[in-house]
This record gives C-alpha cells, structure tokens and sequence, in this order.
C-alpha cells in the first residue's frame, strides 16, 4: 500500500514548483519537458497530491527541484525578499508614531472581541464552498435562494443534482451549512492566529523567526498543516533551519497561508501598521517569500490600522499597500481589486473581471486572495455582513478570505453588538480547536487575552 502524504512528496511538488517558475519568469521550459516526457502529472487543480501515486518519479521528481530552484527569477529586483530590502523598496514605509497613550482598555477590548468573532464568522460562512469553482459557488447559493449571498449557505432546497456536480466541501460541510452550525469548528485560519496569541505569551513581541518554528513544533500538530506550512514543517524535521525552511521544496511559498497568520500581529499594534507588518515578517518568513510575505504584511498593517477605531476601510487598505513593494504582482493586484470594486455597483461583476485578470494563478495563491480582498472590502465600505458575504462570494480560498474580510470589518464595527446577531449567535461563543489550552474557549476571553499583548506606541 502507498501511503499518500499530501504537500511533501517530491513527485507531487514538482508540477506545482512548475507553476510558480512559470508564475516568477523562470522559463522552466525544459524542466517541464523532461517531467511530461517521463510520464509527470500537472499541478493539480485544488489538492496536494496527483489522482494517482507515481513514487517511481521520486528520483526524477529530486532532480528536478534542485535544478528548479537553481532558476533565477527576473522578478528579484521587484519583489525583493529581506525585511530591510522590502523597507527600501516601499517609498511610504509607515514610521512608528511618537508615544502616546495606549487605546482604552474598554473600547479595544470590545474592538478585539468583534475581531475574533468577525473572523469566525467570515471563515465559517466560506468552509462550505471551499475549493468550488464561482460557477458553483453561485449556482448552489442561487438553488437555496441565497444570492447574491446574505446568510449562511444551506443545502435545503438545492438539487442533489447539483450537489452531484458541485459538492459542498466533505470535511465542512457536517459543521458550516446553516442547518448544522454548532459553535466555531476547528479550522487552520483560527489556529493560526491561536498560535499567534501563544507566540506573544510565551515570547514577548521580540520573538524570532526561531521561536515561531519552536512554538509549532511545541503546540501545533503537523496533521493540522497545508502547503507552505507543512513543508516547513518538514524541513524543520529535516533540521533544516528558517529562513530556509520557506523556500528548500516548497513550492506554495507565495500561497496564502503567512497571510491568514498575520491578524494578530495588527491587531496588537493599534496606530502602528509599520510595526506590525515587521512582527508579521518574522512569522511569514518561517514559510513565504516574495508575495507570500507581502500578503502577511498587508493584513498586517491593514488591520493595525483598523484597530485604531479612527480609520475608514479605504485608510486602512491605502496602509496596507505602504508595506508591500509598490511593484510586486501582489501590490498591483490590490491595486487592481480597489480600482476594479470602484468602478462596479454589482460585485458578481467585480469577481468576474478578477477572475478574468488573475483566474491563472492557483486559487490558494496570495496574489489574486489579496486582490478579492482588497476588493470586497472596498465594496462594502465598511459594512460587515457585505464585506465576509462579498469576500466569499468572490470564490478562490472562500474561508480564509471570509475569515480576513471579517476580521477587518469587525475592527471597524468596533464592538461585538455592531455585528449581526445572524453571524454572531450561531458561533454559541465558542471555538473548537487542536491547539493546546484554547479549545472551546469563548471569544470574549480570546479578547481579553489578546488586549494584554497590546503594544502602546
């Protein structure tokens, strides 16, 4: 029997390593050659491994990582990779402002408390539909007379037919269909920024890229990883030690994992979106580069901003873009998805033009999740239950761009009463969750919690 370890096998890495080379200018033409002649699969279109085993490719799957990553990109230059070097290249690099008091206690508590619900709920609302095409996000929503999208998607009334066609996603669906919503289910999008909590308890706000690799290894359980996260999970196995650890096999560098860790990082720098989008560089660099990074900073400073209660949702975007090398693919994307939310009242309008723009990169990747981001938050200036329904509606990683979409329009509600009790109720105040001391705890203590690692600036 072969034993199937999705994200890590070489004869499964090489095709997605392909689609990045081919993403980052590399030309890997006769690379490619070489892995299609002998019988090599394409990149997958949603999971981590091919339909079939092929371990009789490993050798050649090896050899061709190892010249893969010998390519040079053209995009170096642009999308530069140290922290110091992504500084330089952003001419609007926030400064710390000077001391001040710290935001009171009561209103970023209640700021935080709608922050860690609001990213709940924006995840739970996308955990159904993950990895279905927008054709069947809509056409399933449609069947249950839910579109455009208002409330949680529901198989009442959809054609089994159509569930044939487009099935709901086998793990979420038992817990994230509005007929079976219990609380908040386990999911990597709220693990992450658990861990991120523990990170800053255990550490303190000077942890090292180190630490973070310490604290997974500690707490995190290496089933509960996907893409960059379990390769570098591996290569720390391997002893391979970070910066490393993002780049040795790893394929889903520019994936949008470091992203979805970064809410933390902002939400304990109120008014500081520079600071933290520096701490979110520590984490990310454990696992991204290039515009995997650059997805992590941007939440990072845009939540940041967010948490201040004095910015509007466009302020908080333009910060983030001040910490994203104006040209990478990924500050243009944003760019693009701003610009596009603009210019169109109807926003099935606006996931289409994206999808015609960036529908070739993968749907995990950073850049095209950033851009629908960017965009749905831009179109529902300011409204929650538009912003996480706009986010998931647009397709791609539905849960983890819900879950981001939440997370800022929660901070600007600014307070738990401000959301919608549709979204709000359901989750019973409770998460469920692997990570050691926090599973079933309520997301007023997660607030409570998260206030005492809040930086004054």
């Amino acid at each position: 029997m072969t034993l199937r370890l999705t994200w890590v096998q070489p004869e499964d890495l090489v095709a997605h390593e392909l689609r990045q080379a081919h993403e980052d200018g590399r030309a890997p033409h006769t690379l490619e050659f070489q892995w299609l002649s002998h019988g090599g699969h394409p990149a997958p279109p949603a999971s981590g491994a091919s339909p079939t085993p092929a371990p009789h490719l490993r050798p050649l799957a090896e050899r061709l990582l190892a010249d893969l990553a010998a390519l040079p990109s053209p995009l170096a230059p642009r999308e530069p990779g140290g922290l110091d070097a992504i500084v330089a290249a952003c001419p609007d690099w926030p400064r710390t402002p000077p001391s001040g008091p710290c935001p009171a206690d009561d209103r970023l508590r209640g700021a935080l408390h709608a922050a860690w619900l609001g990213r709940a709920a924006g995840c739970l609302l996308g955990k159904p539909v993950e990895k279905l095409p927008l054709a069947g996000i809509r056409a399933l929503a449609r069947a249950a007379g839910n579109w455009p999208l208002v409330g949680w998607f529901t198989a009442r009334g959809v054609p089994a037919e159509l569930t044939a066609t487009y099935p709901w996603n086998r793990r979420s669906a038992p817990t994230s269909l509005a007929e079976n919503i219990d609380g908040m289910p386990e999911d990597d999008d709220l693990n992450y920024p658990l861990l991120n909590l523990l990170l800053l308890r255990r550490y303190g706000p000077d942890f090292t890229t180190a630490d973070v690799a310490r604290l997974w290894l500690d707490e995190l359980p290496a089933g509960r990883t996907f893409t960059a996260e379990r390769v570098a999970y591996r290569n720390l196995l391997d002893g391979i030690e970070p910066p490393l650890t993002a780049v040795v096999r790893n394929p889903f560098r520019e994936w949008v994992g470091a992203q979805i860790r970064a809410d933390v990082h902002g939400w304990t720098h109120p008014g500081d979106p520079g600071a933290a989008a520096a701490q979110a560089y520590r984490d990310a660099s454990l696992t991204h580069t290039a515009n995997g990074l650059y997805g992590a900073l941007f939440a990072a400073a845009v939540t940041a901003t967010a948490a201040t209660g004095t910015a509007d949702v466009h302020q908080c975007l333009a910060a983030g873009l001040t910490v994203v090398p104006p040209g990478s693919r990924l500050a243009q994307a944003v760019r693009l998805g701003i610009d596009t939310a603009r210019r169109h009242q109807d926003f099935d309008t606006v996931a289409d033009r994206l999808h015609d723009a960036l529908g070739a990169y993968h749907w995990v990747h950073a850049v095209p999740n950033a851009a629908l981001v960017a965009a749905a938050l831009t179109h529902a200036d300011g409204d929650f239950s538009r912003s996480i329904c706009s986010a998931v509606s647009g397709g791609w990683d539905t849960d983890s761009n819900g879950a981001t979409a939440g997370s800022v329009a929660g901070l600007l509600a600014g307070h738990p009463d401000r959301i919608p009790a549709r979204w709000t109720d359901p989750l019973k105040n409770r998460l469920a969750t692997s990570v050691g001391g926090f599973d079933g705890i309520g997301f007023d203590a997660l607030a409570t919690l998260t206030l005492q690692e809040v930086r004054p600036v």
